[in-house]
């Protein structure tokens, strides 16, 4: 308690006389400073020549410049495929030539289709064509149609026009298919755009 009596009498002692003397000091400088004020002294003025000319704006000169537009390539031609033989002009897709396996009923047709003097690609559209209606199967029977054999003759026994083992003979098959084709539709690939669009030849 007497700690604290004495801390505040010290304080008050100190504050008295020098507190009065920086009072006095602070009043007699100057005038109480105002952002107003204080900005008054910031403030730059222009002078303006009476006789000055106006300055002319400058002019641009492009005469040194170039504008340059990188040409556009020339595209390149695609390379077209020459069809090996005359068919169908349809617009439709064809299936690509495959090779086929030795001795199989594809090999057979292959031989047959280029003795007819057909292409490649019409080999293709064979191959495609009697994929969906037998898948190149022999036996490959209808029960609904009654359609038989590798080309689905209807009824199967037409076949035994090309040889009395039409029922198991891959080369009969062929031969008799192929005749039709070429009577109907001119090329295997004539019948396959028109199985593509009617669902069969």
């Amino acid at each position: 308690m007497f700690a604290a009596f004495a801390a505040i009498g010290f304080v008050v002692a100190y504050i008295g006389p020098t507190g009065l003397a920086l009072t006095q000091a602070s009043a007699e400088e100057s005038p109480p400073i105002s952002l107003y004020a204080s900005s008054l002294g910031d403030i730059q003025t222009l002078a303006a020549r009476d006789d000055a000319e106006p300055a002319e704006p400058a002019t641009l000169d492009r005469s040194g410049y170039t504008v340059y537009v990188k040409p556009k390539p020339t595209p390149t031609p695609t390379p077209t495929a020459q069809a090996r033989s005359t068919g169908s002009t349809s617009g439709g897709w064809r299936p690509p030539f495959v090779t086929p396996d030795p001795g199989s009923a594809q090999a057979i047709a292959y031989d047959m289709v280029i003795g007819r003097g057909w292409g490649e690609d019409q080999f293709a559209c064979l191959v495609a064509l009697w994929k969906k209606e037998s898948g190149w199967r022999v036996n490959a029977y209808n029960a609904s149609s009654g359609a038989y054999g590798i080309p689905q003759s209807l009824p199967g026994n037409k076949m035994a026009s090309a040889g009395a083992d039409w029922e198991t003979n891959p080369a009969t098959q062929i031969t008799w298919g192929l005749g039709y084709i070429g009577a109907r539709y001119g090329t295997p690939c004539g019948a396959w755009d028109h199985s593509q669009r009617v669902g069969w030849y």
